[in-house]
């Protein structure tokens, strides 16, 4: 934990004062005390805020990826066209966090790459001030219309596409680079994560070398974190210079030609200098610079099936990719639950805001009406170690009651979920069940 003593002497300097405030222009911002957020919605107008955020305990401070004409007049009870109407523009911003600093530069610096090639100049990264990277575009670049739509009204839906494009674009080159690094040692890079390899992903002496290959490389995918899930409306993340209250350290911005490079002496207190990198910086976006990035991101949604890059279902793509279900009879009790459902409904210390997404679209998938989930979710929120702060639980219920079709949660193989948040269940329910709502209809019925 950051004490105050350390978050006063930082955030009293005058450079550090006046990015913060830039990165906070015509957003939502939020401080952050500890491990619980600041009263919603809130604005950062003045440097002195800062100052007078830290004597009270505040330790970081948080944004909004929208911009809005009347930040304060937000609330959680908010309908789409309500939000619409207030929303200004939107950033994109993509947060990366991979389990191991060195695999998450190798991530970041081939996304920046990517967008490179795309030709966008106005490409920002900054250490996220733990184990991972934001990368940022700012609205400025983007075209006037997307899909047909004003820009500003796209949010979450073309951020969420372009974060599915760019992560399966370049997956196949982050794992390449991450094996060379630990000469195709699967156990180092178990050992450097953390992370278990799932059943069904261990290689054994039958496999054949593409099988094998094929194993390995979907293991390294479920820790390639790249948020998509999460970005959502009124999502918040790290301004610049901001303190991490895990490791005390500075989410600083970057060169985006040195990602390879950093190291996080740079992000330390002690020596923190204002750099002349900043991090969504709008004088340096050339307009329409970013065209090619949604319309290519756009395409390859609609396609879902380009040869070698099988898109995930994600969020509001499910909805458009998976084959029509039938609509349960009544809602299925919670005793036929699959034990992936069962570990989640017990509470989590990590994976928390996945959990929501996947139990909400469980719960609709299996016959729960909308005022049985909301009970449901805040129940299961007081289980978790800690529990989400409120405002997020009540805009993820807000977002999910607008929506006008069903979607399943993500299917069991997605390695970006069960496996990774450890609630994976054995292989011998997954290999005849692909998802978890076949379960709970199967055991209902049988």
């Amino acid at each position: 934990m950051i004490d105050i003593g350390t978050a006063l002497r930082h955030y009293k300097r005058a450079e550090i004062q006046e990015e913060i405030i830039y990165a906070a222009q015509n957003k939502e911002a939020v401080a952050k005390f500890g491990e619980e957020f600041g009263q919603r919605p809130d604005v950062l107008k003045y440097p002195k805020d800062i100052l007078e955020l830290a004597k009270k305990g505040a330790t970081s401070f948080h944004v909004s990826e929208e911009m809005w004409s009347y930040p304060s007049r937000l609330s959680a009870g908010m309908g789409r066209a309500e939000l619409d109407e207030l929303r200004t523009g939107w950033d994109l911003v993509l947060d990366i966090d991979c389990a191991f600093l060195e695999y998450s530069k190798i991530t970041a610096d081939e996304i920046s790459r990517k967008l490179k090639r795309l030709d966008i100049t106005s490409i920002s990264v900054k250490f996220s001030g733990n184990k991972g990277f934001h990368i940022g575009i700012p609205f400025e670049a983007f075209p006037d219309n997307i899909g047909g739509k004003e820009a500003r009204l796209m949010f979450p839906e073309a951020a969420r596409d372009v974060a599915t494009y760019i992560k399966e674009e370049i997956k196949r080159k982050v794992v390449k680079r991450l094996l060379e690094m630990e000469d195709n040692n699967i156990s180092v890079i178990k050992e450097k994560t953390g992370k278990e390899i799932p059943q069904g992903y261990n290689v054994n002496a039958k496999d054949t070398i593409a099988t094998a290959q094929d194993k390995v490389s979907k293991y390294i995918e479920s820790f390639l974190n790249i948020d998509t899930v999460l970005i959502s409306s009124r999502h918040l993340y790290r301004v610049p210079y901001s303190l991490h209250e895990k490791s005390g350290l500075v989410s600083v911005p970057i060169n985006p030609e040195r990602i390879m490079e950093f190291e996080k002496q740079e992000a330390t207190t002690a020596g923190i200098q204002v750099p002349k990198y900043r991090f969504l910086d709008r004088s340096k976006a050339a307009a329409n610079e970013a065209k090619d990035l949604f319309v290519q991101a756009s395409k390859a949604i609609k396609e879902g099936n380009k040869e070698g890059w099988p898109i995930p279902p994600v969020g509001d793509i499910e909805e458009r990719k998976r084959v029509e279900y039938s609509e349960t009879e009544g809602a299925i009790p919670q005793q036929y639950f699959p034990p992936c459902m069962q570990k989640i409904l017990a509470g989590l210390e990590d994976g928390r805001k996945r959990a929501l997404f996947i139990l909400t679209n469980f719960l609709a998938s299996t016959g729960w009406e909308y005022k049985d989930i909301e009970n449901a979710v805040k129940d299961w929120n007081q289980r978790n170690k800690p529990p989400l702060n409120d405002a997020h639980i009540n805009s993820h219920l807000s977002y999910f009651r607008q929506k006008k079709k069903k979607a399943l949660p993500p299917n069991c193989i997605n390695p970006g979920y069960y496996a990774d948040m450890g609630i994976k269940c054995h292989e011998e329910i997954c290999s005849r069940c692909k998802n978890p709502v076949v379960f709970a209809k199967r055991k209902m019925r049988a």
